[in-house]
């Protein structure tokens, strides 16, 4: 197949990362599918047989990482499309959490995808071509109570890949951070972890708690925003951000709105720090320049 691809998932064991693997390879790609348990990706390699290599990777460690992009290389020769996918959530008001409960989640949700893309840059270099895409959330670009630790792994996963996709453009590398809103996968499910509640934020958390323990039916379909990725990666330029559902391009929207009516409000205080000298108009065109330069 002359458009033949290779692609790394991480977190191919179910959700999205599962929806993904098996649209992948049923247009005929080839996958290096990784996760945890690398029995729960049998069905995929019975099915596709050699067009798969079902790899045993913990994301939080460099190693195992490394050794999974480098069997990719050998067994198909290339590396094209790096999906960053791993990761689980946490509920719990930050000080409800443990230290390692935190913690955890930075591990997986921000390490996770450091490992993964420092190792695969080396290879998508030397080919002078390469995706990755970093799936975070509209929990990446605005934050609910209950959420903190999750939510400060994704923010610096978009910070992170904001400056990276600057960086690694003239390499040919293209960066998408993909930001889901609610798809329906066990992310709510056996993939959440709840700390033990206190009294004193029962009026702040504990409302999303108990709508996450009733079972929250989410409008998105797994194997459609598996197939919107597909789409992006056939596309000549990459936007940097691509909302997935409804819900995400509403709330993303609201989030925008919310943050230019503050900014109005703030201006006026911002402007008032600088130095008696400073030249506001000579500012404006410098960093209009400076944005042209870095689009």
């Amino acid at each position: 197949m002359a458009n033949q691809k290779v692609w790394m998932v991480t977190g191919s064991s179910r959700g999205l990362g599962r929806a993904l693997a098996e649209e992948i390879l049923a247009q005929g790609d080839r996958l290096v599918a990784t996760a945890r348990k690398p029995e729960d990706l049998a069905p995929l390699a019975e099915k596709y047989g050699d067009a798969v290599c079902a790899v045993s990777v913990d994301v939080r460690e460099p190693k195992q990482v490394e050794a999974a992009v480098e069997l990719a290389v050998k067994a198909f020769g290339r590396l094209d499309v790096l999906v960053n996918n791993a990761g689980y959530g946490f509920i719990g008001a930050f000080e409800e959490m443990t230290e390692e409960q935190f913690k955890g989640q930075i591990d997986t949700n921000f390490w996770g995808v450091v490992n993964a893309t420092r190792a695969v840059l080396p290879v998508m270099r030397a080919q002078g071509s390469g995706h990755i895409f970093q799936i975070t959330s509209i929990g990446g670009r605005a934050a609910n109570p209950g959420l903190s630790g999750y939510h400060a792994a994704k923010f610096a996963v978009e910070g992170l890949s904001e400056a990276l996709a600057g960086e690694v453009r003239p390499s040919g590398i293209k960066v998408c951070i993909v930001e889901p809103g609610g798809f329906r996968t066990d992310w709510a499910g056996s993939s959440m972890g709840f700390a033990k509640p206190m009294e004193a934020y029962k009026a702040s958390v504990g409302g999303f708690r108990e709508f996450l323990r009733a079972g929250y039916r989410a409008p998105g379909d797994p194997k459609k925003a598996a197939q919107a990725i597909l789409q992006l990666v056939e596309l000549p330029e990459l936007p940097l951000r691509q909302p997935l559902g409804t819900d995400a391009a509403i709330l993303l929207k609201y989030g925008y709105e919310q943050s230019l009516a503050q900014l109005a409000q703030t201006s006026a205080l911002a402007r008032s720090t600088d130095a008696e000298d400073a030249d506001k108009s000579a500012t404006e065109g410098i960093l209009l320049k400076l944005q042209e330069a870095l689009s």
